[in-house]
Formats: C-alpha cells, structure tokens, sequence
C-alpha cells in the first residue's frame, strides 16, 4: 500500500512539473525585441510596411499577442492578416537592427528606419545605419544570418 501511495505521489509531482515547463515554454517570451511595455517594431504596424510602404504607428486595441511580445496593427485587416501568417510579416532577426545583427551584436531600432528585400523586412537603428545597410544589402544579411543563431542563444 506504502508503495502505491509513494507511486502516485511522485507520478503527481512528475506530472505537474512536466505541466509547468510545459506552459513555461508556451509562456516563455520569443527573441523579439521589445519596449518596455512589451510591444514589438516600437508599437509600429509591422503589416503596413508591406502594405501600405511605409511606417504606420499601431493602435494598442488592435493588438495581438505572439512570441511573447504584444504587436500593435493600425487596421484589423492588418492584424487579421499578421494572426494568418506572422512569419511573413514579423521582421527579420527578431526585430532588432538588422545592420547591428551583421556586425555580431543587438541593437534597438527606429520603426522609421526600414527596408523590404525579397518579401522580409529589415528594421534598423536609425536613418544614418540604413544609409549604410542599403549601400551593401546582401552581404549584411548574409553575414547577419551567420550571426543570428548565436545571437539569438543569448537573448
């Protein structure tokens, strides 16, 4: 009987650990950049940049949830169109500055300072960076792909 006891005993605590990390992982927040309020691309439309070409602040009441982070839509049809298929719109190397990324580090963005290539968004620290990120596009995002797994460990 001592046994059965001990054995449902520890297969309740296994049980319930296994839940926690599992909601733990569910929970935990993605390598999203975020605000302080933890708002993704500075509470920015990311959808806007492809649909409308340019930078669209968000509305907080259109807000949707993913990877731990909040993102602000400036129209439903945006945010309807992010739940569908985020991975098209979020930008690259979770939001970060996209030039920063290709020298091996993080840096914050301005939402304004932006670049669409080959169907993925670039965000980048300033208008300044983004002069020089446009001056070679690919060899950066070549060399921030190689940097981004190692990075993104640490974040």
């Amino acid at each position: 009987m001592m046994r059965i006891v001990k054995y449902l005993v520890v297969s309740f605590f296994m049980f319930s650990s296994f839940q926690s990390l599992a909601v733990f992982a569910a929970e935990e927040p993605g390598p999203f950049q975020s605000s302080f309020l933890g708002t993704a691309a500075e509470g920015y439309d990311v959808v806007s940049y492809f649909n409308a070409g340019k930078a669209i602040e968000g509305n907080s009441d259109l807000e949707h949830k993913w990877r731990g982070v909040n993102w602000h839509f400036s129209s439903k049809a945006n945010r309807d169109a992010f739940r569908e298929n985020p991975e098209k719109f979020a930008p690259q190397y979770g939001g970060y500055c996209a030039y920063a990324v290709s020298q091996g580090y993080t840096a914050s963005i301005d939402p304004e300072a932006w670049t669409i290539m080959s169907g993925k968004l670039y965000l980048n620290y300033s208008k300044n960076v983004q002069s020089l990120w446009e001056k070679k596009i690919p060899e950066y995002i070549d060399a921030a792909n190689g940097h981004w797994p190692t990075i993104k460990k640490t974040l």
